[in-house]
C-alpha cells in the first residue's frame, strides 16, 4: 500500500491534471460555470480516491456539505484527510493564472501528518514525501505574499514598518508554495480562512524547515469542530522573529 506521503503528493497531482483538461475543455467565457465544474470535478475524484484508498479515514472537504462538515464522527476519529479540491477558483477561471492549487493533507492524533499542494498550471507539486529545501538566506528587501484583491491593512503597515514588499497571489496554497520556492519569504494573513485553505501546504512548510504558526506565534491546530482559522504566518524561519516582534509591536499601538 502506498504510504500517506506517496497518496497525497499522487491525489494532488491527478486532480490537477483533471482542472487543467476541464480547463482546456470548457475555456473560460463562462467563469462562474468553469469555477463551479472545477469544484465539483476535483471534490468527487478526490472523495471517490479516499473513500477506496483509505476507506477507514474520515475526509473534511471544502466541497462538503454543511452537514457532512460537522458529522460528529470527524472529531473522534484517529486520521482525518483534509483536502481544499480546487484552492484558487478564480485565479482557475481566469486565462494565463497559474496561482492557483489542490490541496490533499492528512491529520493523525492531533496533528499533520502528510501532505501536498499540487500547482497544476505551474507543473509541479510539493509534498511532505520529498519537502523542497528552503532558500539559504532571507532576500533583502524580504517579500510578503499577500491577496490579490484584499491585502489586509496591518500587513501594509507591517511592511513598511520592517522594510519588506508585498507581493500579489492568488491562493492560499501558491502564497504558501512561493514561500517554499524562493519567490517570496513570508505569507502573513488576519482574514481568515478555513483549514482546507492551509492544511495541506501547512504540512509542506513545517516538513521543509519553514516556520507556520497563528500571527501571535501560537500553534496551527487542525480538525477542530469549527474549522475557522482567525490568521497565519508562514515564512523562513530566520525571518520569522522579525515578523512576530513586528506584529506584536502593530498591536501594541493599535487603539
Amino acid at each position: 500500500m502506498r504510504d500517506d506521503h506517496t497518496l497525497a503528493g499522487e491525489l494532488a497531482t491527478e486532480a490537477g491534471e483533471r482542472l487543467l483538461g476541464l480547463r482546456a475543455r470548457l475555456g473560460f467565457d463562462d467563469g462562474r460555470a468553469l469555477k463551479d465544474a472545477g469544484d465539483r470535478a476535483s471534490h468527487e475524484f478526490l472523495m471517490d480516491a479516499l473513500r477506496r484508498l483509505r476507506p477507514d479515514d474520515a475526509v473534511l472537504s471544502e466541497e462538503a456539505t454543511s452537514e457532512e462538515r460537522m458529522d460528529p464522527r470527524r472529531l473522534s476519529a484517529e486520521r482525518v484527510w483534509i483536502v481544499d479540491p480546487l484552492d484558487g477558483t478564480r485565479e482557475f477561471s481566469e486565462q494565463g493564472r497559474t496561482d492557483w492549487a489542490v490541496h490533499v493533507a492528512l491529520w493523525q492524533r492531533g496533528a499533520l501528518a502528510a501532505g501536498a499542494v499540487a500547482l497544476p498550471a505551474q507543473g509541479r507539486t510539493l509534498t511532505t514525501a520529498a519537502p523542497p529545501e528552503l532558500p539559504e538566506k532571507v532576500r533583502e528587501p524580504f517579500r510578503i505574499a499577500v491577496s490579490r484583491t484584499r491585502p489586509p491593512e496591518f500587513v501594509r503597515e507591517l511592511a513598511a514598518r520592517l522594510g519588506g514588499e508585498l507581493v500579489p497571489i492568488g491562493s492560499a496554497g501558491a502564497k504558501i508554495a512561493a514561500v517554499l520556492t524562493g519567490e517570496v519569504e513570508a505569507y502573513v494573513h488576519a482574514g481568515g480562512q478555513y483549514e482546507w485553505d492551509s492544511a495541506a501546504p501547512v504540512a509542506v512548510a513545517v516538513a521543509a524547515g519553514a516556520h507556520a504558526s497563528r500571527i501571535d506565534g501560537t500553534p496551527l491546530t487542525y480538525n477542530q469542530e469549527n474549522p475557522w482559522l482567525p490568521d497565519i504566518l508562514v515564512s523562513l524561519p530566520d525571518l520569522a522573529p522579525t515578523l512576530l516582534a513586528g506584529i506584536r509591536d502593530l498591536h501594541r499601538q493599535t487603539p
